[in-house]
């Protein structure tokens, strides 16, 4: 099983980042999906969420209006679109995939807001 996300960097304030985060070894349309992100010395945070069949998504407050969850069954990937960002978005960001069986974590990728 891997979850293996991408798209992260460094961006200027306002700017935007796509990140992805390829699945393989499970079946993917099985499972819901998230995206979380752990700024330095602070908690893991759910950031938004998306259901297995890509129907309803939900988004934390801080993003809302601004990042975007969406998933490509055939492809097994998921992604996040993050329009104007803040430096308050800098963190290392996880995607995560869950069902009542079981979930996965990926290795996380780094998104830093800086001018």
């Amino acid at each position: 099983v891997q979850l293996v996300e991408s798209g992260g960097g460094l961006v200027q304030p306002g700017g935007s980042l796509r990140l992805s985060c390829a699945a393989s070894g499970f079946t993917f349309s099985n499972y819901n999906m998230r995206w979380y992100r752990q700024a330095p010395g602070k908690e893991r945070e759910l950031v938004a969420r998306i259901t297995s069949a890509g129907d309803t998504t939900t988004y934390d407050d801080s993003v809302k209006g601004r990042f975007t969850i969406s998933r490509d069954n055939a492809k097994n990937t998921v992604y996040l679109q993050m329009n104007s960002l803040k430096p308050e978005d800098t963190a290392v960001y996880y995607c995560y995939a869950v069902r009542y069986s079981g979930s996965y974590w990926g290795q996380g990728t780094q998104v830093t807001v800086s001018s």
